[in-house]
């Protein structure tokens, strides 16, 4: 059994046993061993981001599944991620470390619930963000991500209804970029983006003046920057909405020292990677998601040397579901509608 060092750690909600070299050299080895790849999301632990094959967005993972060679895809993140590599890849082997990881936002729209609005508006299109499960996704028309949610709005027709769920906050922004009048928006949310209010965010940005700030669109307060911005409390160049990928690129690119991140808290772990000459700083240092941290070090060597916590979707439902991924992974790519 692989030694650890007992190591506190609070920083990213998570106090538990920090692993050793030992702890990576079993992961990695039995991950060869089961021809696996390891994909994390920008929100899990560092350890497990470090030790990842892959690490990114819903999107940029979700590609990779669909690409990868690998007979089981480790899946570090939450169970709707592990569900939509599992419809990308029915004939694989789909892990995730602790099948409790659950999601506030995939919660907070059924099948039956998309079913029925879908019947007080005939002949919408159906747009679901990825943050949804398999039954919903099997609803709908075409899926999407933070980072090309307006790309795939934008690809359908002017005079079409269109019914985006379940992000409200994530809505707003695509009804702001793409102008549509036509765009119903489901009222749910993520609990944890939902919680860095404007306010919060304002005063941030009032003590640090000089700083970039970047927003994630399913945060409760990019409508406030916006306004802000809008109204001169905030110099607009300073406020960019972005997904956790996007935000990568634009820390890469950004010339400013010190930038507030709207985000889960992990994501710090990513932008101070890729520059490390910034100061990244949360606007809200509470923002853990508890789902996301379930993904200990323990519960990925658990899963890892016992094929636990496998992933099963109805043959059914991914294959409905599989033609709305499909086409959300299509935008942007070449040839695509972007």
């Amino acid at each position: 059994m692989a030694a650890t060092a007992t190591v506190e750690r609070t920083e990213f909600g998570y106090t538990g046993v920090q692993p050793d070299a030992d702890w990576r050299e079993e992961v990695l080895a039995l991950a060869a061993k089961r021809d696996a790849v390891i994909l994390a999301h920008n929100y899990q632990l560092p350890e497990i981001q470090d030790i990842a094959h892959h690490t990114g967005d819903s999107l940029a993972l979700s590609r990779i599944a669909a690409q990868s060679q690998a007979s089981t895809i480790v899946f570090c993140g939450v169970h709707f991620m592990a569900e939509t590599a599992k419809i990308l890849s029915p004939d694989k082997t789909v892990l995730i470390p602790d099948a409790r990881a659950g999601c506030s936002l995939a919660d907070s729209i059924t099948g039956a619930q998309l079913r029925e609005w879908k019947a007080e508006h005939p002949g919408a299109v159906v747009v679901s963000y990825v943050n949804t499960t398999a039954e919903v996704k099997a609803e709908t028309d075409i899926c999407c991500t933070s980072s090309n949610a307006v790309d795939v709005v934008a690809s359908i027709p002017a005079d079409r209804e269109v019914l985006f769920c379940p992000d409200q906050f994530l809505g707003a922004h695509v009804r702001r970029k793409t102008g549509r009048d036509n765009l119903h928006v489901w009222a749910g949310e993520c609990h944890v983006h939902a919680g860095i209010n404007g306010p919060e965010l304002a005063g941030k940005a009032k003590a640090n003046p000089d700083a970039d700030l970047f927003i994630h669109p399913e945060c409760g307060c990019a409508t406030s920057a916006l306004y802000l911005a809008g109204e001169g409390a905030l110099p607009a160049e300073k406020v960019k909405i972005l997904s956790t990928g996007d935000m990568l690129t634009a820390a890469r690119d950004t010339n400013a020292r010190q930038v507030l991140v709207a985000t889960e808290v992990g994501m710090l772990h990513q932008l101070r990677r890729a520059a490390p000459e910034i100061d990244f700083q949360p606007v809200n240092d509470r923002a853990s998601c508890r789902y996301m941290k379930m993904i200990t070090p323990a519960a990925l060597l658990r899963s890892l040397r016992e094929n636990a916590d496998e992933v099963h979707v109805d043959a059914d439902t991914a294959a409905r579901a599989r033609k709305s991924v499909q086409r959300m992974i299509e935008i942007g790519q070449p040839g695509g509608a972007e």
